[in-house]
């Protein structure tokens, strides 16, 4: 019996020599510090709606727009279940705002490789759907005149 006490007693003693779990994580914010204004309130507008931006190159008032019609799109029943709609209407948006030539793709799998007009890329995920967003030059197209 005092073999065991003695065994008992020596695990209580590695157990209480175990070393204390590491302070807690730093929050995202914390990382975000060194970065501009505007990619923090980016960054927490994408956290509060849930999204998770991918890549892009568009200033951050325009991505901040994509994000926040796109969940807006999906909080309404009538786009939840096709993604089509969703694409054209968050097309339309950014035509009617920013111009026309803005292309959209929506889906849950897809490839893809694009070319765009500088300062006209988004791409980001929304639950299970993924939401590609460009903008392309439009140029006129002059038709000759045949004698």
């Amino acid at each position: 019996m005092e073999v065991t006490q003695n065994h008992c007693k020596q695990k209580q003693k590695q157990v209480m020599q175990v070393q204390p779990p590491p302070p807690p994580y730093r929050r995202r914010a914390t990382v975000l510090a060194g970065n501009s204004p505007e990619e923090v309130k980016l960054a927490a507008v994408a956290i509060s709606l849930n999204v998770r931006l991918r890549s892009a190159e568009m200033p951050f008032t325009m991505q901040e727009r994509a994000l926040r019609h796109a969940r807006s799109l999906l909080g309404s029943t009538q786009h939840r279940a096709n993604p089509t709609p969703l694409a054209l209407s968050l097309k339309k948006e950014f035509d009617s705002v920013y111009g026309p030539a803005w292309h959209c793709v929506v889906g849950k799998s897809f490839g893809s490789f694009v070319t765009y007009s500088p300062g006209g890329f988004v791409y980001f995920s929304i639950d299970s759907l993924s939401f590609l967003l460009f903008k392309t030059e439009v140029h006129l197209v002059k038709e000759s005149s045949s004698n």
